[in-house]
């Protein structure tokens, strides 16, 4: 292969390359997103509701010391893969697309250790007058009530048992809760897709590879702008 081209870079210029394309990786994805030209995306956006959800970028098991983007990773907990990982998390408010997967909208880089509700807190303002399905880790009646009086904005989560509550109050309430979690799930389950898609196109979620924070940032961004372009068409 060297015989045929003689002036490739070799591997480490090459990574070296690759990772000042950081910026410009980043600049892609607010572009893309509003150069989206898929008719059956735009006539079926419901802009009144907003998916909320995280996912985690595992740099390595947290049965070891992660050595790469400590800057911006650290060790936490995932409960839906039972894992203790050393990474980073990525947050995202998706616009609902009736009969496809949703549009993202916004998104942000987090140590894995960030707490869901911390890191979203800065988008909400700009959610006025919307619909916000969320998880319960997102919970916060005292926020809920403000988003409501300040901007319009109600926000939906399954139901979480409140602590002291007796079995007679909770078996009569049971019928009800379940029916309304079992709804806000359905309507949230899209964004959950979403990341399944985007992790099973671009294997987003491993980054075991990853050598530096810039190469992290080429990692994510660059599956993120890669999925962008399934909206352009």
């Amino acid at each position: 292969m060297k015989s045929w081209f003689p002036d490739l870079p070799n591997y480490a210029n090459f990574n070296s390359r690759l990772n000042n394309l950081d910026s410009a990786v980043l600049s892609l994805l607010p572009l893309l997103l509003k150069h989206i030209d898929n008719k059956h995306i735009i006539n079926h956006i419901d802009s009144r509701i907003a998916l909320i959800d995280s996912f985690p970028i595992i740099l390595c098991p947290g049965k070891r010391a992660g050595k790469v983007a400590r800057e911006l990773s650290d060790k936490s907990f995932c409960s839906t893969k039972n894992l203790f990982y050393y990474g980073v998390k990525v947050h995202m408010v998706a616009q609902r697309v009736r009969g496809s997967i949703p549009l993202m909208d916004f998104v942000s880089i987090t140590p894995a250790s960030e707490n869901d509700l911390t890191a979203i807190r800065p988008i909400l303002p700009k959610l006025a007058s919307k619909a916000i399905f969320d998880d319960k880790t997102y919970i916060d009646a005292r926020l809920n009530q403000q988003l409501i009086n300040e901007q319009d904005t109600y926000t939906y989560t399954p139901v979480k048992l409140k602590k002291g509550q007796s079995k007679t109050e909770r078996e009569f309430n049971k019928v009800g809760n379940d029916f309304f979690s079992t709804a806000v799930s359905r309507i949230r389950q899209p964004v959950e897709s979403l990341f399944n898609w985007i992790n099973d196109k671009t294997g987003l979620q491993n980054a075991a590879k990853v050598r530096s924070t810039n190469g992290l940032m080429i990692h994510i961004y660059g599956a993120l702008v890669t999925v962008l372009l399934h909206y352009t068409f």
